[in-house]
């Protein structure tokens, strides 16, 4: 009984840490000032290309993490099906080109502090001392 207890209990605890991710934070190169959700969306979808005179390159994790379901929900309120028709048909008419995708949060972290206005999201478990958050939900 006791062991049956433990399992349950380990599996319940594993369930919730992998179903909800933490705060969702959006990183900056060293040279991007603080942004607001609006310009943040508008990165993603595209619609802005610059921000204060700094060309913005936006990075994103690859489909099906639990990081990149939380910043579609919580900044761009959308789901990955949503997004990706949206890139679909922005691309077939000629209209840009989806974020990259990176494999993990590490790979967003070192290309965003690598190159001049880059932008991309991590969870805030992820977070280490000097980098530059320029928004957070």
């Amino acid at each position: 009984m006791k062991t049956t207890t433990r399992f349950i209990a380990l599996s319940v605890s594993l369930l919730f840490t992998q179903t909800f991710a933490g705060e969702i934070l959006v990183i900056g190169n060293s040279n991007l000032a603080k942004m607001d959700t609006v310009t943040i969306q508008k990165i993603y979808t595209g619609k802005f290309i610059s921000v204060a005179g700094v060309n913005v390159t936006p990075v994103a994790v690859k489909p099906g993490t639990i990081s990149r379901n939380k910043f579609l929900k919580d900044f761009l309120n959308q789901d990955e099906e949503k997004y990706t028709a949206y890139w679909i048909v922005r691309r077939y008419i000629g209209k840009g080109v989806p974020p990259t995708e990176l494999d993990t949060a590490g790979d967003v972290i070192r290309y965003v502090q690598a190159n001049p206005g880059a932008i991309g999201y991590i969870e805030d478990t992820e977070f280490r001392q000097g980098m530059n958050v320029i928004a957070r939900q």
